[in-house]
């Protein structure tokens, strides 16, 4: 920790603190998450270890950049930018009961999607998808960040219960004691969607037995007609109680109504590297074209 001087703790959980840092070497500001590790059996140390060497290669405009890893006095320290606008659940509760627009809504999902995607296409599951861990830069970007650093936090039910809190995103298989999929993740995103359109979580209770009946139930109380039958039915669509009824973020991303911002928020490199893609494709087939065709699956493009 020579290298960094410690600002303030700006959060603490089943996994440890989090410190705002500066740095000694470049003077800017990172966010360290300290984990104790001695009381880890060799086998969890290994694998927080190997978790932190898949952090390490997640790099995407819309998640939160990994810097460095190192290990001291019985704690894994890992170095992440720090997103200045802070995260999503302070920017739901500052709105005081004020909507967010559709638009608005809209640009942000689209972001956390492709985030996502990056990570699913990885065969790696997020596991802790929650308002609380998605961040936005100092530009308004969104950043998917804190990914279940150990796996086996949000395995069960009873580890959700003395560990995060009260579990808001748990899934219906989750709350039955079945194995965490990359649908599981589909449904946290939901419930962030929803969120975000009610300023409320979808299901809410006064204890956790009452909890797990609302989520196995799936019920929540309707989102305003204030907002598109489109994004209306896609909540009802993550939120379909049998996992493979639920979309893939892939299937997600190629609908109208979301495909049509991806654009917006492709880096420029990818999207020079897309145009390549698609004239050597035309080429390829004597066709000349200088944009890849507006309906074309975003899918090909992250």
């Amino acid at each position: 920790m020579d290298k960094y001087e410690r600002l303030k703790k700006i959060g603490e959980g089943s996994f440890g603190k989090a410190i705002l840092v500066k740095s000694r070497t470049d003077s800017r500001q990172y966010v360290i998450k300290e984990i104790g590790i001695s009381r880890m059996s060799n086998r969890e140390r290994q694998e927080s270890r190997r978790e932190v060497a898949v952090l390490a290669n997640m790099s995407h405009p819309n998640i939160v950049q990994y810097k460095e890893s190192f290990e001291e006095s019985g704690c894994l320290y890992i170095v992440m930018d720090y997103c200045e606008g802070g995260d999503l659940f302070k920017k739901i509760n500052n709105q005081r009961g004020t909507l967010f627009s559709e638009e608005q809504i809209l640009d942000w999902f689209v972001q956390i999607c492709l985030a996502l995607k990056h990570v699913h296409d990885r065969k790696i599951l997020h596991r802790d998808i929650k308002s609380q861990n998605i961040f936005l830069t100092k530009d308004g970007t969104i950043q998917l960040g804190d990914f279940g650093i150990a796996r086996v936090l949000n395995s069960t039910v009873e580890l959700a219960r003395t560990c995060i809190g009260t579990p808001y995103y748990l899934s219906p298989e989750i709350c039955e004691n079945k194995p965490y999929n990359n649908k599981s993740d589909i449904w946290a995103l939901g419930c962030v969607l929803y969120e975000m359109c009610t300023l409320k979580h979808a299901f809410e209770a006064g204890n956790m037995k009452n909890l797990v009946l609302k989520i196995i139930r799936g019920s929540y109380p309707p989102v305003t007609v204030h907002y598109s039958q489109d994004l209306r039915s896609l909540l009802d669509q993550l939120f379909k109680r049998n996992p493979r009824e639920r979309p893939s973020v892939s299937a997600i991303l190629d609908k109208p109504f979301l495909a049509r911002r991806i654009h917006k928020f492709l880096s420029p490199q990818v999207t020079h590297a897309n145009r390549l893609v698609w004239h050597s494709v035309m080429n390829h087939t004597s066709q000349s074209v200088t944009h890849p065709p507006a309906g074309c699956s975003p899918s090909r493009m992250t």
